[in-house]
């Protein structure tokens, strides 16, 4: 069969065009059954085991964060003492607000604090992606002596960054009996831990007892902050208290019932 178009060959192109999308729309009916399944694929390669979820909830479990975060409140640094006093000012913000501990973290100049927060777990740790890493731990520059870099080896120099005097303490040759305090800033400032600790930064009386060298007592045993001060947990001592702990006495001195070892604190 032949079919003429009349007009002209363009129109008659349009409507070789518009017939078989009219037709498709005028028939379309009901959507018929679905055919068979076809035959399953190959099953593709496993993929490396994962290990994300894994570190995630070595911290994101109720047993780890309830344990951590029972030990923390119990402790002075959860309690926030003088952050309202001495977390703003730029230099004592550094110890006393966790916006000071974290820019001086990050080697910046002192700064006023406006708005000081208490320290946290994420003041002394790196929370992502870094683990709870802690910030700082390498050797320390004394505050009160910048010759003296002094290093416990582990976690304890990261203690020692704000547990240091910051001011020296008067050398007096010859002090007599007594002397006379003018200053209410005389002396260390009140946590020389790590100068106790280390043995340095003191003033030396002479007399017929020697000092020993720095580095001598706890530490020639071993022993530095985070082995007294956070062994395991118990009865509001150890961990994150930080409350000194006898049983880490007993290590070396068996028998300790407190911290008056062979009668030393009595004798002081």
């Amino acid at each position: 069969m032949k079919v003429r178009f009349a007009g002209n060959s363009k129109n008659a192109l349009w409507l070789l065009i518009l017939i078989p999308a009219i037709a498709l729309m005028g028939c379309e009916g009901d959507t018929g059954p679905a055919g068979p399944d076809g035959v399953p694929g190959a099953d593709g390669a496993d993929g490396a085991n994962g290990t994300t979820l894994a570190v995630c909830l070595e911290c994101h479990t109720d047993q780890a964060t309830l344990q951590i975060g029972m030990e923390y409140v119990q402790s002075g640094h959860k309690e926030g003492l003088f952050v309202g006093y001495a977390g703003g000012r730029d230099d004592c913000s550094r110890c006393h607000s966790k916006q000071g501990f974290l820019h001086f973290a990050e080697g910046l100049d002192a700064v006023d604090i406006s708005d000081p927060a208490s320290i946290d777990c994420a003041t002394c740790h790196t929370v992502h992606p870094q683990d709870f890493a802690l910030r700082l731990t390498g050797g320390v520059e004394l505050i009160s002596d910048d010759t003296y870099t002094l290093d416990f080896g582990d976690d304890s120099n990261l203690c020692a960054n704000c547990h240091q005097t910051r001011r020296a303490e008067p050398n007096i040759s010859d002090p007599g009996e007594t002397f006379e305090i003018t200053s209410t800033h005389y002396g260390p400032h009140h946590g020389p831990q790590a100068n106790v600790l280390e043995g340095v930064g003191f003033a030396e009386i002479a007399g017929s007892v020697d000092y020993p060298a720095p580095g001598s007592g706890h530490l020639s045993a071993g022993m530095t902050c985070v082995d007294c001060h956070m062994d395991a947990y118990t009865e509001g001592v150890g961990g994150h208290t930080w409350h000194p702990s006898v049983a880490a006495c007993t290590t070396c001195h068996a028998g300790a019932t407190d911290f008056d070892i062979n009668g030393f604190q009595t004798a002081t």
